[in-house]
Order: structure tokens, then C-alpha cells, then sequence
């Protein structure tokens, strides 16, 4: 019979999930965007209020702002983080070639150094 994990062991905790869908904990850039998206709320819906005093207008502005905001800054880090996934790829990719061609007659280096002696 398996062990069933005890909901106080660390390490075992059930993920936190914004409204049942957005495991905020393990996506990244989901905590930056709804944390922005909710400053960039409040601001706008307040700055709206002070400006005219109309409540239920101001609370459409406030999550016009939410929306705009969340998805400004999640579409910003997802892409920033993309790029520097390729990045580390890339890099990931050299270092490993450069270990494998490293002092035999495939190494790059190796080639310019003769090319350089004969000059």
C-alpha cells in the first residue's frame, strides 16, 4: 500500500492557484503581472475618482487598468524570458561544443593559432 504524504511535510505543500487556473507560484512572471496589474488598478481607478468623482466609472477605469496592465507586464517578461532562455541555450550549446572539439583538429582556436604561427 502506498504512502499517503501528510499535508505538513515540507516540501509536499498543495501550489497556490489564482482563481483556480494560474498556479502563481511555479509560472513564471504570473506574481510580477498580478501584483503590477493590481498597483496599476488601484492607481487608475483612484486617479479616475479624484479626477471626476464618479465611483462607478472610476471602477471601470480600475480594472481597465487591472486588465492593461496585467497583460503589458506579462507579455513583457514572457518575452524577456524567452530570450533569455535562447540565450542560455545558445551559451549551453558552445560550452558543450567547446568541451567536445577541445584539442583536437576540429577546435576553432586551434586553427587560428596555426594560421597565426605561419604568418
Amino acid at each position: 500500500m502506498a504512502a499517503v504524504p501528510e499535508p505538513d511535510e515540507p516540501g509536499k505543500r498543495k501550489p497556490f492557484k489564482l482563481l483556480g487556473i494560474l498556479d502563481v507560484e511555479n509560472i513564471p512572471c504570473a506574481r510580477d503581472s498580478i501584483l503590477y496589474g493590481s498597483l496599476g488598478s488601484v492607481v487608475a481607478g483612484f486617479g479616475h475618482f479624484l479626477l471626476t468623482s464618479r465611483i462607478r466609472r472610476s471602477c471601470d477605469v480600475g480594472v481597465g487598468g487591472f486588465i492593461l496592465v496585467t497583460l503589458g507586464c506579462w507579455f513583457h517578461c514572457r518575452y524577456n524570458y524567452a530570450k533569455q532562455k535562447i540565450q542560455q541555450r545558445i551559451t549551453r550549446q558552445g560550452m558543450k561544443n567547446k568541451l567536445l572539439y577541445e584539442g583536437t583538429h576540429l577546435d576553432p582556436e586551434r586553427k587560428q593559432n596555426s594560421r597565426n604561427s605561419s604568418n
